[in-house]
């Protein structure tokens, strides 16, 4: 039987298979065998250093009196408060920490999740955000933003994969791997369209903070309705992928305790030095989030560039937010051009066949030494292609 507000207990009553992860499988083959990354996805890591110098009297106690046993499994009591600081409306008791977002989105998707279950998803997207659901035996209606138009949602088609009976909408924005961003006036429509259909919205939002217009910045979906869960973690925004610290946050209590039941088989706990860690950076988040938006803002200019000169081959689709963009081949698949970049030039892309867009690739543009990326790009590119 259904528990409250629709959480049942986990039942798996159909084969339960998760195929490789392609995505993942392509980094752990190139991402630390070539000179230089050009599709990572997080900010340049902030060094211990310079995270310990943020760190006010309070963390830098618990810091060096830390002894190494086990945490509380839902996170440490001052890190979940410090998190529920950027859900207006929540509190600590509606936040619970995991190891990165990959746990969160799986232990989510086991707990509200059943086969033939109506799982609708915004694409491109990570693949765990449907492969997942998949796995489940759901029915995966894909509702893909349109690349002509700016990367934009049509809500219309929204509405219609979200006829009633869906159990879950998948949203995520700041959007990866576009950078495309929704307005909140369309925001607030699409919690309304999933309310109105009664499913959960379940809102990726780890790269909130890096909108290149602050003023563009959407509410978590947390604050907005009762079924929306808001995932975050600390490697996005927040440079320090590392730690291996993200959470869910929502307002729904007998969801967040069946999640914590989950975690049970999964990681128990957290690590304790990262949630320090963790805790210190989210206290001087300000400073922290002026890092990454600065490095973003130097380096975008001189992805921009480059692709207008690689114009013949490229077509630039700008994004809005994030630390990652989307550009399209004009002829042929990105997947012909991965490996002999990485081999001969020492430079790596992401094709878009990870997310089903082979004509595509993703450039990640958070990192120092990305002018010297993008000469190699460049200059792999003018050997490997002839002018379109």
């Amino acid at each position: 039987m259904p528990g409250p507000l629709g959480v049942r207990p986990l039942r798996v009553s159909a084969p339960f298979t998760l195929p490789p992860f392609t995505l993942e499988r392509f980094f752990a083959r190139w991402e630390f065998s070539v000179r230089y990354s050009l599709c990572s996805s997080d900010v340049e890591g902030m060094p211990m250093r310079e995270l310990l110098s943020l760190a006010d009297e309070e963390t830098r106690a618990l810091w060096d009196d830390l002894r190494l046993g086990y945490t509380e499994s839902a996170g440490h009591p001052l890190l979940r408060e410090e998190i529920a600081r950027h859900y207006p409306g929540l509190d600590a008791d509606d936040v619970l920490c995991f190891a990165g977002a990959e746990e969160g989105i799986l232990l989510t998707m086991l707990a509200v999740v059943e086969p033939r279950d109506r799982v609708v998803v915004v694409t491109p997207c990570y693949q765990s955000l449907h492969q997942v659901a998949r796995a489940r035996g759901a029915e995966v209606v894909e509702v893909p933003l349109d690349s002509d138009d700016g990367w934009s949602l049509d809500l219309a088609r929204l509405e219609d994969a979200l006829r009633p009976g869906a159990r879950l909408l998948v949203l995520n924005f700041p959007h990866s791997p576009t950078g495309a961003m929704l307005g909140a006036t369309d925001l607030a429509q699409v919690v309304s369209l999933a309310e109105r259909a009664g499913a959960w919205l379940f809102s990726d939002e780890v790269y909130r903070g890096l909108e290149r217009d602050a003023g563009a910045q959407l509410p978590p979906a947390a604050s907005l309705a009762p079924r929306a869960i808001s995932l975050g973690v600390m490697s996005k925004a927040y440079a320090l992928a590392g730690l291996r610290v993200g959470w869910i946050a929502s307002r729904d209590r007998a969801l967040l305790a069946r999640l914590a039941e989950l975690k049970d088989y999964t990681t128990i706990c957290g690590s304790a030095p990262s949630e320090l860690l963790a805790l210190m950076a989210l206290r001087a988040g300000e400073t922290v989030l002026a890092r990454s938006r600065d490095l973003l803002g130097r380096t975008l200019p001189l992805v921009e560039d480059t692709m207008r000169r690689l114009d013949a081959w490229v077509e630039w689709l700008p994004p809005r937010a994030g630390s990652v963009a989307f550009p399209r081949l004009r002829h042929g698949s990105a997947e012909d051009l991965a490996a002999p970049l990485a081999h001969d030039h020492g430079v790596l892309i992401l094709p878009g066949s990870h997310f089903g867009m082979p004509a595509h690739f993703r450039v990640g543009y958070g990192r120092s030494d990305l002018g010297a990326a993008l000469s190699a790009f460049e200059r792999g590119l003018r050997v490997l292609l002839p002018r379109g």
